[in-house]
């Protein structure tokens, strides 16, 4: 795992926590935040995942 695919994750995560937490709590905004944040870490992640492909075919 690269630093990319790691902190992807970790965002997703944090992403996912918000979105609940807004959900619950009925907070439109933070639960708005959580979906961005949790797209942006899936982003991330795909990027080290394509790091790594790309690593391991050469």
């Amino acid at each position: 795992m690269n630093k990319d695919q790691v902190k992807g994750r970790i965002e997703e995560a944090k992403g996912k926590m918000k979105e609940v937490a807004g959900r619950v709590s009925g907070d439109k905004k933070l639960e708005r935040e959580g979906k961005i944040q949790n797209i942006s870490g899936k982003v991330q992640a795909g990027i080290g995942d394509l790091k790594e492909d790309i690593k391991d075919a050469i």
